[in-house]
């Protein structure tokens, strides 16, 4: 009997029969990821390959798109512009990211070891910034910063003082953080406080039964535990504090005169694209905005690896 099975298996039409099986299995597959792979040729893979393509054009006035090989690479590189608002983003990232992270780890563990009240409701309120969309955030706290109708101004001269100006050169970088700040806060909460709930509670109750309390069990057990999720969030403020634009470019038109058209390098490339017309030079920027966020990405993620090894 075990012969005859072993035989017909090894027939040419029980072969063709599993081939087919296979081909099914695999179609199955296929289709399952065709419509991602789709939507990801069409919108991201396809347009990046036009724009790497079309930056190594530049458009005349006599003759059109001209091929010029890297001689917008070489200009981008050579732009003072770009690498001042390179230099203006990261200087945002150093006053914004830490304060900010430091505050999402603080509400996330004040929430899993339950040190506050209502812990759902406090979850939601902490997160809800993170729900507004980022052009009513920064018109609302446009209307705060106001220096002659905003409710600061309108506070201090009740107190006869003059108005902070929050609007001014050397405060809009702080103004531009605190919107980000406000915004962001919660959902760097959240990834925090999903870390913690995977942790398993056991390691919690031994260490209370060796005697320790809650801030030797938040020092010494969750936030260890938490270095994955922090160089998640790293990872993301780094990307997002490079690609700043939304907040900027409506606050300019309230502060003109501070922030100019390359105050940020996403801020730059769009004026150069539909201000300037110089469609080309936007494009090699933003290639190169891509690079700068990349060899950053890739060093915080090169000394993260490097240390957790020791």
């Amino acid at each position: 009997m075990t012969d005859t099975r072993t035989l017909r298996q090894g027939t040419p039409r029980a072969f063709t029969a599993r081939k087919i099986r296979r081909g099914r299995k695999a179609l199955a597959g296929y289709m399952f990821v065709a419509p991602f792979m789709i939507v990801f040729l069409a919108m991201f893979a396809l347009p990046l390959l036009y724009a790497a393509y079309f930056s190594l054009f530049r458009e005349q006035l006599v003759g059109g798109n001209v091929f010029v090989g890297l001689e917008n690479y070489t200009r981008a590189f050579g732009d003072e512009q770009l690498w001042t608002g390179i230099a203006r983003v990261c200087l945002f990232f150093l006053i914004q990211v830490p304060i900010m992270l430091v505050a999402a780890l603080a509400f996330a563990l004040a929430l899993d070891t339950g040190l506050t009240r209502l812990k759902r409701t406090t979850r939601l309120g902490i997160f809800v910034p993170y729900a507004v969309p980022g052009v009513i955030a920064t018109l609302m706290w446009g209307f705060l910063y106001g220096p002659d109708f905003g409710p600061f101004a309108q506070l201090a001269e009740a107190v006869g003082l003059s108005a902070p100006d929050f609007l001014s050169k050397h405060l809009m970088l702080g103004s531009l953080a605190n919107i980000v700040f406000w915004e962001f806060t919660g959902y760097n909460m959240v990834i925090l406080y999903a870390a913690l709930r995977s942790v398993s509670t056991d390691i919690y109750e031994a260490a209370a039964v060796d005697g320790a309390g809650q801030w030797r069990i938040a020092w010494s057990i969750k936030i260890p535990a938490l270095k994955g999720a922090l160089a998640v969030c790293m990872i993301f403020s780094i990307i997002g504090s490079l690609q700043l634009f939304n907040e900027p470019q409506l606050m300019q038109s309230l502060a003109p005169t501070v922030i100019d058209e390359a105050y940020t390098p996403n801020l730059y490339a769009y004026n150069l694209a539909f201000v300037g017309q110089e469609y080309n030079y936007a494009a090699a920027v933003s290639f190169v905005l891509g690079l700068v966020i990349l060899a950053g990405s890739y060093a915080f993620m090169f000394a993260t690896d490097r240390r957790s090894r020791r």
